[in-house]
């Protein structure tokens, strides 16, 4: 079973250090595991910063807190992984969350390559018979 689950690269979150600095500028998701995230990003950030990670495309937005523990360059950008600090029920919303962005990324490719606009109710529906059943269950 896969241990990371790939994220549409058009997701896009908000980095934040604890000491309240934005890191402004591109940062997408890049995988998740249980214990934390792999991030893009155009700027480093260093080992051992604390930051909250936001995910304004859910309502309410997302938030959850961690701790960077690697950072390596990638292209001309950064490759961020960043080590979770939460309780098991965050995870649990943390899987939700997994899921509305693989639904909102499939609702924007449904757009794009068929010209088709659907609620993100239709979009759920759709992806939900398309592609929950190799959803990885952890």
């Amino acid at each position: 079973m896969r241990q990371f689950i790939r994220h549409p690269s058009t997701v896009p979150i908000q980095i934040h250090e604890l000491e309240g600095q934005v890191k402004a500028g591109f940062n997408t998701l890049n995988n998740v595991s249980f214990g934390g995230v792999s991030i893009l990003s155009d700027e480093p950030i260093a080992i051992g910063t604390p930051v909250s990670i936001g995910i304004e495309c859910v309502d309410p937005e997302f938030e959850m807190t961690g701790k960077a523990v690697w950072c390596k360059p990638k292209d001309d950008l950064y490759e961020v992984g960043i080590e979770f600090i939460a309780s098991k029920d965050k995870m649990f919303l943390l899987r939700m969350v997994e899921q509305v962005c693989h639904i909102e990324h499939y609702k924007n490719e449904v757009l794009q390559k068929e010209s088709r606009e659907i609620s993100s109710e239709q979009a759920a529906k759709e992806w939900i018979e398309k592609y929950a059943d190799s959803f990885p269950t952890h």
